[in-house]
């Protein structure tokens, strides 16, 4: 050891900055440097009373430089593994330097990030645990990236180095924006925050926008985290790959985690919402926004940690856990996204590194008029990248079935809830947001191809041609767009008193007129029972049972009516109060023979629903519909035919909207033969009246509504009946088949 030798020459106003962690390249100083000939180690450890530098063949005893800097210079050129000793009174700390590492995130990331164009981007950056293995032993921490191309300078601060950034200062990587760090010692579980120096000096402390855990809110600091979860859904994997979701069975169940029962976790969850959901017969359940949010009753909907699964319920690996089980029982998962817009938060994403980063620059682009919220730059490549790699973060890290996209209106249009001069038109003169548009093919199209079987669903509201259409054909890409035309006519036409529907027919009538422009899922969904529109229940005109009835009949037109359907918790039952997020469902209700009888109805229209590949194989073309007579005004009846594409199955509809029960109602039925009466809305059991046709019903020749055949149904009040050709009991078929062996062996 020569403590004579000199270090390597840095100028005092350099170790000024780096000594206080306000220097953009740290590395440049600290951790080991050679002159060609000796090799100089600089560390930073502030009130350190002395600092030894501990290798494999010795010990250096460092110099105080600076502030807290120390250095010691040994000879040679080669870097050994090396422990920083430093004592502080009777306290001695022995700990790797970050210093010494190189980057954590590749040439390769950082051009692809550039680009727009890494679909992993969650990999790189963010708080990542490594391990790297030396002489000295196993080097256990964490490397730390963010994206901050404005901010002067960045450090690290968290449970590790006592919230104090200044001693975890990180590098810039050229000119790509981010910073990275690597922190021996950073450990899982711990938390962290950003310190990041904005261009006029000012130091802000941020989450990570990449944190894949964080604080239960309203705490915000993010956590340092990995996933140890082994995940046994593989049959469902492999076989949701095999199948087009869009062509089969869609009837999901939308849940507001927080308040399905107050007080659940996510394993709760897993153990008390499964059988409620087997039992009802859906094909999949939709939470509403996962992603972490500071304020609850925004019900998710601004989002502050995108890549983070909320922590109100639990840990990351919890929600798997909930996620891995409603797939072993059959049922898929599909989260609500939320990438048109994001909160003011100051220790969030806004203003990241003290300019607008993730939102549009644009006061006229930049902010959502009526939300208070900021709007993503979906021009810049980086912002892109960060949106497009979150939805396939969700499909990959958490096996999510489907992503509805919220708010998809806002996004496409320039105008969006702005007034004559509160906006500017694009490139082409037109209300069209280009980058939006570019955003939203490059999430669809990059979805679909990487996780074949699963479903990208719009929340669109306006006439926008191709939702549903190809992007290779112009359109947007989605899957599948909720339809909010339908729902609102039919609401508004169901709010009529019987007595007035007939004014009112062609509301209900109306979807037919375009339910084949889109493929469309027919959406009741928290929208319609909230903010005083009270519950589907309370829309419903008349008394409590006309209410009741009213649900049913209500039900058994979605579930008929082309398209996939969706329901919102807390209506299966006919919840009578509109939904309240701080309150769980009224789960009393159930006890109530005629609310339970609702929830009955439900559960046997899924499982009519899922026995007739009539009612789902072909929604989105006019071969699986077929009216039979959509005139009937003045007796407020619909009837039409539900047709598959991939069998002979058939059903026959009869819905009856008015208050009075129809009685040898003459229906023209496709073919002749004895039909099966297999769905009636308002039979005893849900809490009906009872009016039915005893089971089945024979057709006659009797030509009516242009066909040859027709029978005469007995149509419930406020109700609807479902017919499908009876098959012939097997038994009897044996029957006839041993009668007619016996005979040719006679």
């Amino acid at each position: 050891m020569n403590t004579m030798l000199p270090p390597l020459s840095i100028g005092y106003d350099i170790l000024d900055l780096v000594s206080n962690g306000n220097y953009h390249a740290p590395h440049d100083v600290l951790g080991p440097h050679s002159d060609g000939t000796n090799l100089t180690i600089r560390v930073l450890r502030h009130l350190a009373d002395s600092v030894v530098i501990e290798t494999a063949t010795g010990k250096y005893e460092a110099t105080h430089e600076f502030n807290g800097i120390w250095y010691a210079v040994l000879e040679g050129t080669e870097v050994p593994d090396y422990r920083v000793r430093a004592k502080y009174g009777e306290f001695e700390s022995v700990t790797d330097d970050g210093y010494r590492f190189l980057p954590t995130i590749g040439e390769v990331d950082l051009y692809l990030f550039s680009e727009g164009r890494h679909e992993r981007l969650w990999e790189v950056l963010g708080a990542h645990l490594h391990t790297y293995e030396s002489e000295l032993g196993p080097v256990h921490g964490t490397s730390f990236a963010v994206w901050a191309p404005n901010a002067k300078a960045v450090r690290v601060m968290g449970d590790f180095n006592s919230w104090n950034g200044a001693v975890s200062a990180m590098r810039t990587m050229g000119t790509s924006g981010v910073w990275e760090l690597f922190i021996p010692g950073a450990y899982e579980g711990a938390r962290y925050k950003y310190e990041i120096q904005f261009q006029d000096g000012s130091w802000h402390q941020k989450a990570d926008p990449y944190a894949q855990r964080t604080e239960i809110p309203p705490s915000t600091a993010s956590i340092i985290t990995k996933s140890d979860y082994e995940w046994t859904d593989d049959e469902w994997m492999t076989e949701r790959a095999k199948r087009d979701p869009h062509t089969g069975p869609i009837s999901i169940y939308e849940v507001h985690l927080g308040s399905w029962r107050l007080g659940l976790d996510f394993e709760d969850m897993a153990q008390q919402l499964i059988g409620h959901v087997k039992y009802l017969g859906f094909t999949h359940v939709e939470f509403m926004p996962l992603s972490e949010h500071p304020y609850g009753p925004s019900w998710g909907y601004q989002v502050s940690g995108y890549y983070a699964p909320t922590a109100r319920f639990g840990t990351p690996d919890q929600l798997r856990y909930l996620i891995d089980e409603l797939h072993k029982a059959g049922i898929g998962v599909i989260m609500d996204w939320v990438p048109a817009h994001f909160p003011k938060d100051d220790w969030a994403l806004a203003r990241f590194d003290g300019t607008p980063l993730y939102e549009d620059p644009n006061p006229h682009r930049g902010e959502h008029p009526d939300w208070g919220t900021y709007i993503f730059n979906f021009g810049r490549r980086e912002v892109k990248n960060f949106l497009v790699a979150n939805a396939l973060y969700w499909l990959e890290e958490f096996h999510i079935d489907g992503i509805r996209v919220d708010a998809v209106a806002s996004m496409l249009y320039l105008d969006y809830s702005r007034e004559a001069g509160q906006w500017e038109p694009n490139m082409y003169g037109g209300r069209e947001n280009l980058e939006a548009i570019a955003f939203i093919q490059e999430s669809n199209a990059t979805a679909y191809h990487n996780y074949p079987g699963i479903m990208m669903i719009a929340e669109e509201s306006t006439s926008w041609e191709g939702v549903t259409a190809m992007t290779s054909d112009g359109g947007l890409g989605y899957g599948l767009k909720w339809n909010m035309g339908w729902m609102n006519d039919t609401l508004r036409y169901m709010q009529e008193k019987p007595i007035n529907r007939r004014w009112h027919h062609g509301e209900i009538t109306f979807s037919l007129v375009y339910a084949f422009s889109e493929k469309f899922c027919l959406p009741l969904s928290h929208d319609e029972v909230v903010h005083g529109k009270g519950s589907l229940y309370s829309k419903m005109p008349g008394n409590d049972w006309e209410k009741l009835a009213g649900v049913r009949l209500l039900y058994g037109y979605q579930w008929s009516h082309p398209g996939k359907q969706l329901l919102f918790m807390g209506q299966e039952f006919a919840q009578i109060n509109e939904w309240n997020e701080g309150a769980g469902l009224d789960w009393w209700l159930t006890d109530n023979p005629n609310h339970d009888g609702v929830m009955s109805c439900v559960a046997r229209l899924n499982q009519v629903y899922r026995e007739h590949p009539a009612l789902w194989s072909d929604d989105f073309t006019y071969h699986g519909y077929e009216w039979i007579d959509g005139s009937d005004g003045d007796n407020n009846v619909l009837t039409y035919l539900r047709k598959s594409n991939i069998d002979d199955d058939i059903v026959v509809v009869a819905a009856n909207f008015s208050g009075q029960a129809h009685f040898d109602y003459r229906v023209g039925f496709p073919f002749p033969g004895e039909w099966e009466e297999i769905m009636n809305t308002d039979a005893v059991e849900y809490g009906g009246s009872g009016v039915g046709n005893m089971g089945t019903v024979e057709t006659e020749d009797v030509p009516w509504n242009g066909r040859a055949q027709s029978a005469l149904l007995q149509l419930p009040p406020l109700g609807v009946v479902y017919f499908a050709p009876k098959k012939a009991d097997p038994e009897v078929i044996d029957a006839d088949a041993a009668e007619e062996a016996e005979a040719t062996d006679e």
